[in-house]
């Protein structure tokens, strides 16, 4: 068996949303004064690799610890769209490749590469997002969730999150942002576990995301 992070780190100097402030990690107590170490964490909800819930966006949707844990785990796939320059779209072209495993999978992971800018202005650029076609399929086989390695499903460009409003409105499905290490997964079907915080009415939380890939 074989465990891979999918996962950046959270420290105070790492890429937030634009606009967003960035983390906050203070030394709440100390070993030299209390015996222990303690950190006060202080960040917004979807900072680094992180999941949105319905509730993101809609008052009567869904909240991430309003889902059974199951919702957080299952088969995942990744389909590999690196291909893909600034700004071009992740059609239905790359499912259909894959068509019969991305059928059996819970999550349907898109690869572009895009973590490779972690850290860079570029991130936060004109990143390959999915169409509204990619987005039916995934309502309609119901897929638990979807998760890419860019800040978003819907371009930087679209203040309205078309793509979001359209996935919350239409399915109980979470979607998971900023991944990384998704180039080290094959295109075989493999156990990916995303568990997110567990706080009372989560419109998204900080996840720990990994591929549990067998030999």
């Amino acid at each position: 068996m074989k465990v891979i992070d999918l996962t950046h780190k959270i420290s105070e100097s790492m890429p937030v949303y634009p606009g967003t402030e960035r983390p906050k990690l203070e030394v709440a107590n100390t070993y030299e004064k209390n015996g222990f170490k303690e950190t006060l964490l202080t960040m917004f909800s979807h900072t680094g690799t992180h999941m949105d819930s319905p509730a993101h966006l809609f008052a009567d949707r869904p909240a991430l610890d309003s889902f059974p844990v199951e919702q957080f785990t299952g088969k995942g796939l990744v389909i590999d769209c690196s291909d893909l320059q600034e700004g071009q779209r992740i059609t239905m072209r790359y499912i259909e490749c894959v068509k019969e495993k991305a059928d059996q999978a819970e999550f349907i992971l898109f690869h572009t590469g895009w973590d490779n800018y972690w850290g860079t202005s570029s991130y936060f650029g004109e990143y390959p997002y999915i169409t509204e076609e990619v987005a039916d399929y995934l309502i309609n086989s119901k897929k638990r969730g979807v998760g890419l390695d860019v800040i978003g499903i819907d371009p930087i460009s679209d203040e309205n999150l078309t793509i979001h409003r359209k996935l919350f409105a239409g399915a109980d499905i979470v979607v998971i942002e900023n991944l990384t290490c998704l180039g080290q997964i094959s295109n075989e079907l493999f156990t990916f576990c995303a568990l997110p915080i567990k706080f009372e009415n989560s419109d998204g939380a900080p996840i720990r995301a990994i591929a549990i890939l067998q030999d």
